[in-house]
């Protein structure tokens, strides 16, 4: 027990990660204006700099977030267009009735 204490909490290294996540993740993140395509090739670019290795730990934990927030924008931007087509399939079957 003595020993994990020189360790730090890791609670408390989780609340930071958190803490600097939500800040990552704040407004618009400059995601906003890009279309699903630019966000996507910029997060392939983020993972081919990150598997090429050479960065410092700060750099590379500094893309991953952002390739994570990038990750979380296109998602959202395809379940946005998914429900879109859901909706105009429904509309289509009811003009069909």
């Amino acid at each position: 027990m003595g020993g994990a204490a020189g360790y730090g909490n890791p609670a408390g290294r989780t609340q930071k990660k958190e803490t600097k996540w939500a800040n990552s993740m704040s407004a618009n993140d400059g995601f906003e204006n890009l279309s699903f395509e630019e966000a996507f090739r910029e997060l392939e670019a983020v993972v081919g700099k990150l598997e090429e290795g050479g960065l410092t730990l700060e750099e590379a934990l500094e893309l991953f977030e952002r390739g994570k927030a990038l990750a979380a924008y296109c998602e959202r931007k395809l379940d946005e267009a998914e429900l879109r087509i859901e909706e105009l399939s429904g509309q289509d079957e009811e003009t069909l009735i």
